[in-house]
C-alpha cells in the first residue's frame, strides 16, 4: 500500500473497523472508503458488485460481520450463518471480480476446536469439534478462510486471513443481548455501582481462560500484515497471554469501582474452557502488542462512559 492508495474498510464503523480506520489514518493513508449498512447493504450482491465497479479500490480489509455473544448465538444460527456466509462471499468474490489488489479478511479465534491443545496454532484448524454454542459463527469464518485461500490458488489472488482472539476497546457493543464477555462485565459493574446494587451475577463458573487483544493493537496488526504478508496460511493475532474470566470480573469491578459481591450463575454455560492462541508467527515477522490488559481495560470503561445510553440489563455474554 501507498498513501494514495484506495482502501476499502467494510465495517468501518464497528469496533474492528474503526480501529483500522484510526491506524491507517494514524499512518498516513488518507484515500479510504467507508459505507455505512444503509449506505451499503453487504447482503445485497447486486450492490456490493456496483460499489466495486464504481469505487474501484486497491486494497479492502474486510472487518464486516454479525456477531454476538453465547446468547445472541444461540438464539439466532440461522442468521449468523447465513448473513456471514453472504456478506464474505459478496465481498471476497467481488474483490476478484473487481481486481483488488489485495484483500484482508477477519475471522475469529472460535473457528478452532473446543478442546484445541494450548496455545492454539494455525496449524490445528479442522483437528476436532467446534464449541456448539458459536458453531454458527465460527463455520462461517471457517469457509471465509477457506475462500480466501481458494482464490488465491485458482486465480492467484492476494487475499489473505488474519485470525484474532477476544477484541475489546472502543466503539464496543455494550448491548448484554449480544455483546462479548468482557464489554458485558464492563456494562454490568458500571450498572451495579450506579444502583448501588449488592451483587452481580456473572455466567458460568469463572473457570475458563480467555485471551483478550486490545482493538487498536489489532487494527495495527492488520495493517502490518496488510504490507508485510502474502501467505495462503492465515495467522494469528493475540495478545500472548491469557487470564480466568473470574479473575478478569474482579479486575473490571476494581477499575469500575464496585465493592458489591460477584455471584457465578452455575447453570449456565462456560464456552470453551481456554482459548490461548499461539501468535508466534506474527510475532516472528515483527510485529507485538502494545497495550497491556490493565491499561486497555481503563481505556475501554472510558470509552463505555462516554457513549452509554440507559437500557435494560439482562441476558449473558460469550
Amino acid at each position: 500500500m501507498n498513501f494514495t492508495s484506495k482502501i476499502f474498510v467494510a465495517g468501518h464503523r464497528g469496533m474492528v473497523g474503526s480501529a483500522i480506520w484510526r491506524a491507517l489514518q494514524r499512518q498516513g493513508f488518507a484515500n479510504l472508503i467507508g459505507r455505512t449498512r444503509a449506505e451499503l447493504d453487504l447482503l445485497d450482491t447486486v450492490a456490493i458488485n456496483a460499489f466495486y465497479a464504481a469505487e474501484k479500490p486497491d486494497y479492502v480489509f474486510d472487518a464486516a460481520a454479525k456477531v454476538g455473544g453465547i446468547l445472541a448465538n444461540n438464539a439466532q444460527p440461522a442468521q449468523f450463518l447465513y448473513e456471514n456466509l453472504q456478506i464474505q462471499n459478496n465481498l471476497i468474490h467481488g474483490a476478484y471480480r473487481a481486481g483488488v489488489k489485495k484483500l484482508l479478511f477477519l475471522g475469529s479465534s472460535c473457528i478452532y476446536p473446543k478442546f484445541a491443545p494450548q496455545p492454539i496454532r494455525e496449524e490445528h484448524l479442522l483437528s476436532g469439534p467446534l464449541e456448539e454454542t458459536n458453531q454458527w459463527y465460527a463455520v462461517a469464518k471457517i469457509a471465509g478462510i477457506k475462500m480466501c485461500q481458494a482464490y488465491r490458488r485458482q486465480y492467484g489472488c492476494d487475499f489473505i486471513s488474519a485470525m484474532p482472539s477476544n477484541m475489546y476497546g472502543p466503539n464496543d457493543n455494550y448491548d448484554l443481548q449480544r455483546s462479548h464477555v468482557l464489554p458485558a462485565l464492563i456494562r454490568k459493574f458500571h450498572e451495579a455501582r450506579a444502583s448501588g446494587a449488592c451483587e452481580v451475577v456473572c455466567w458460568g463458573t469463572g473457570s475458563p481462560f480467555r485471551e483478550f487483544l486490545y482493538a487498536d493493537d489489532l487494527a495495527d496488526a492488520c495493517v502490518f500484515l496488510m504490507q508485510n504478508y502474502g501467505g495462503e496460511q492465515f495467522v494469528n493475532i493475540g495478545s500472548g497471554s491469557e487470564i480466568t474470566i473470574k479473575h478478569l470480573s474482579e479486575t473490571i469491578a476494581r477499575i469500575v469501582g464496585y465493592q458489591g459481591k460477584i455471584v457465578w450463575d452455575t447453570s449456565k454455560p462456560d464456552g470453551t474452557p481456554r482459548k490461548l492462541m499461539d501468535s508466534s508467527r506474527l510475532f516472528a515477522l515483527g510485529w507485538k502488542p502494545r497495550v497491556d490488559l490493565e491499561t486497555g481495560i481503563r481505556l475501554a470503561c472510558a470509552d463505555f462512559q462516554t457513549r452509554f445510553k440507559q437500557q435494560p440489563a439482562s441476558g449473558g455474554s460469550k
